[in-house]
């Protein structure tokens, strides 16, 4: 009964805190799912979508904290300057520069529901640029914006397609994942029939081993099954040998550790089915297990990761102490569970061709409704010590 009376007491109290007011709730879409998929739209006159302005978003729910974790496609690329305009051709055609970013992660740490969330969006998603000072209604690929007009375009869209404030991001090469992969000393990996044969294709030897020690390489052990990714002693002496061959040239990148190796298990594609929402689900998992990994990590430990993001990151608006604040938070919650939601959630997406190129197209309103439930839904945890009797 305590633990009964408590637990209703505290719904009632705190209910109004994670409620949302109605000025705050996100725009209703105006038809059902089945009726949007049936829109027929033109190639180049996408189905029209409303966002919500920026100067409209609801402020930060108290203890949530938002972290705008991007990765472009490249292993090496210098990061973006800072107030340029648009790379382009001298025909005026877009210029990829700095690479696009296909890894689009929100991870939100939240201090006050005590939960860690992980919110992926799909690398093709079709936004509106409402970046841009123009009347015009234009489109374009999510993965783009960072290359065109710069990171904080990038959060200002996510955030107004989303309906969520989203103002500190991070971004990092493939390299530089893959280091800190390497620095938490790798991650093991439940693999199918059909990833172990795409990997079989792609890593190198002496960096993924199964429970038994056999290299994926070898055709006559390499089962589905879990495979740890970690670089092995032979693999690192190996992977010394050929940074010294290549030194003279920086844009070569030696793949020769665990983490690349876990960054092109994140990168499979063609293999298995799925396509791309398949790669943001390896990547949410990746990132999971990471996290899991950190559950029994010191502060001391937890302080030399920041330093390692604060070493492997391309580009970010954190500062040192914004980066050691982030790691405090992690490591308060680092026994919660993580969740995970991917953008487009099911049934709010259809294949669409715009301008020549293949993107998703996505019902954001939906999305932005999905979103919010997830990140207001929280919940209580009675005390499991406390007694039944007064």
């Amino acid at each position: 009964m305590r633990k009964l009376f408590a637990l209703m007491l505290a719904m009632f109290l705190l209910l109004p805190l994670f409620t949302v007011r109605a000025e705050d709730v996100s725009p209703v879409p105006t038809m059902s799912l089945e009726e949007w998929a049936k829109q027929s739209v033109g190639e180049n006159d996408p189905l029209h979508f409303e966002v919500v302005p920026y100067d409209e978003l609801p402020p930060v729910v108290e203890g949530q904290h938002h972290y705008l974790l991007l990765c472009i496609d490249q292993w090496v690329r210098n990061a973006r300057p800072d107030g340029i305009d648009m790379p382009t051709y001298a025909n005026g055609s877009r210029k990829d520069n700095y690479g696009n970013t296909d890894g689009i992660v929100i991870l939100t740490l939240d201090t006050r529901a005590h939960r860690i969330m992980l919110t992926s969006i799909i690398r093709d998603a079709l936004i509106r640029k409402t970046n841009l000072d123009t009347q015009d209604e234009k489109y374009g690929r999510i993965n783009r914006v960072y290359n065109d007009y710069g990171p904080e375009a990038l959060c200002r869209i996510i955030s107004q397609h989303l309906g969520v404030r989203i103002e500190k991001y991070i971004l990092f090469t493939f390299k530089q994942v893959a280091n800190i992969v390497d620095h938490l000393g790798g991650v093991e990996i439940e693999l199918t029939n059909a990833e172990v044969n795409a990997l079989q294709y792609t890593v190198l030897k002496g960096t993924v081993t199964d429970a038994q020690g056999h290299d994926i390489l070898d055709a006559n052990h390499a089962p589905s099954g879990l495979y740890t990714f970690r670089t092995t002693e032979w693999a690192a002496k190996k992977n010394v040998t050929t940074a010294e061959n290549q030194k003279d040239d920086p844009s070569k990148v030696v793949k020769r550790t665990g983490g690349c190796s876990a960054v092109l298990y994140m990168r499979i594609r063609k293999f298995g089915g799925g396509g791309d929402f398949m790669r943001t689900a390896r990547a949410r998992k990746v990132l999971s297990l990471l996290a899991d990994k950190c559950r029994e990590m010191t502060w001391d430990d937890a302080q030399s990761l920041a330093n390692s993001v604060l070493e492997n990151n391309n580009q970010t608006n954190l500062n040192p102490d914004d980066v050691l604040q982030a790691a405090k938070y992690a490591f308060d919650l680092r026994e919660c569970t993580i969740e995970e939601l991917r953008i487009p959630v099911e049934g709010a997406v259809r294949s669409h061709h715009y301008a020549g190129m293949a993107t998703q197209e996505i019902n954001w309103a939906y999305c932005r409704e999905q979103m919010a439930d997830y990140l207001q839904n929280s919940f209580l945890v009675a005390d499991d010590e406390d007694d039944d009797d007064f």
